[in-house]
């Protein structure tokens, strides 16, 4: 199954998103490769990081640039899952991955500026959907304040009702130290000692794949 993550915007959570979900696939004994779409390549970073420590499950890792597709095809026949991070814009690995993969996972915060970029994301999408009419698409909340009195959640789940080609998901990833600590270590948040953001990875894991959120 190839997954990829993609957004109109940077700082959305978009490697932090692919790396958890790959540490969570491994972790449940799935044979999974990372590719990083994203010049940036925080998500190889990670994965090199990770490589160090033998005792944590093989996540295995590829760079590639510009059209993507005929990778994530190729990988997919090698690997139970394919998890694609793309450049927080709008990429030629973006719109090439869109082709290929089974899921579409849009990360974005409940603020505007996020929230500004998904008019022209679902225009992508339906164009996308013309090539590869069989892709699911979901819209996943990141960085949501933990405070309960910030209503930017609830303003940000309104917003997706105008963007019906764009499935928002129950579960949603808060704004959590941890998800960094995680990161520069090579390891996913299911890997350290925070029962809450483990439950959001394994909740995200469980709604995307399984409908259980």
């Amino acid at each position: 199954m190839i997954i990829l993550i993609g957004s109109q915007k940077g700082g959305c959570g978009k490697s932090t998103t692919a790396v958890n979900l790959c540490a969570e696939l491994a972790g449940q004994g799935h044979d999974v490769v990372l590719i990083d779409a994203d010049r940036q390549a925080t998500a190889a970073n990670w994965a090199m990081d990770r490589a160090d420590n033998p005792a944590l499950a093989k996540v295995h890792c590829v760079q590639k640039y510009e059209n993507i597709r005929d990778t994530l095809l190729d990988l997919n026949q090698r690997y139970g899952y394919v998890v694609a991070d793309a450049a927080g814009r709008d990429s030629r690995e973006l719109r090439t991955g869109m082709t290929a993969a089974h899921i579409l996972i849009v990360p974005f915060r409940p603020s505007q500026p996020d929230l500004d970029t998904l008019p022209n994301m679902q225009d992508i999408i339906i164009g996308a959907k013309d090539i590869n009419p069989s892709l699911k698409v979901y819209g996943l909340i990141t960085m949501a304040p933990t405070n309960p009195i910030i209503h930017e959640e609830a303003d940000a789940r309104a917003c997706l009702d105008d963007y019906p080609e764009i499935h928002l998901l129950t579960t949603l990833i808060r704004d959590r130290k941890v998800y960094r600590d995680a990161m520069s270590d090579g390891l996913g948040v299911v890997e350290m000692d925070n029962p809450k953001a483990k439950a959001e990875i394994k909740s995200l894991v469980g709604e995307v794949l399984h409908g259980q959120a």
